[in-house]
């Protein structure tokens, strides 16, 4: 059985699976994925791309500096592109177990009570 992916590591991922990114770009795009429920805070967020890079799931990809600072991109690994993509099935394979145990009417209202986006 494999293990569940934390939250802001599953954010993190999959912010970084379109395109590299430096930090603050990974902090928005990780907000705008969760609706703003979300907000990783610029200590969490690095401690967690450092232990990432560790585990060999994000790689740094370039450095660039903008108005005298210096922007590190990291970039998403073939590992890490796999992680992410056992936990989309996984979070998938228990979405539809919820989903067939509610039945289409009560999925229905609950459209109507969370309107997609």
């Amino acid at each position: 059985m494999s293990r569940q992916m934390q939250e802001p590591t599953f954010l993190i991922l999959t912010a970084l699976a379109a395109r590299p990114q430096h930090g603050y770009g990974i902090m928005c795009d990780a907000e705008q994925i969760s609706d703003g429920r979300v907000r990783l805070r610029a200590g969490t967020l690095y401690a967690a791309l450092d232990r990432l890079q560790a585990d060999g799931l994000v790689a740094a990809d370039r450095e660039e500096v903008v108005d005298g600072r210096l922007r590190r991109y990291y970039r998403l690994t073939d590992d890490g592109a796999a992680a992410l993509a056992t936990e989309v099935e996984r979070l998938r394979r228990r979405a539809e177990a919820a989903a067939a145990r509610l039945g289409p009417a009560r999925l229905r209202g609950a459209q109507a009570t969370f309107p997609a986006v």
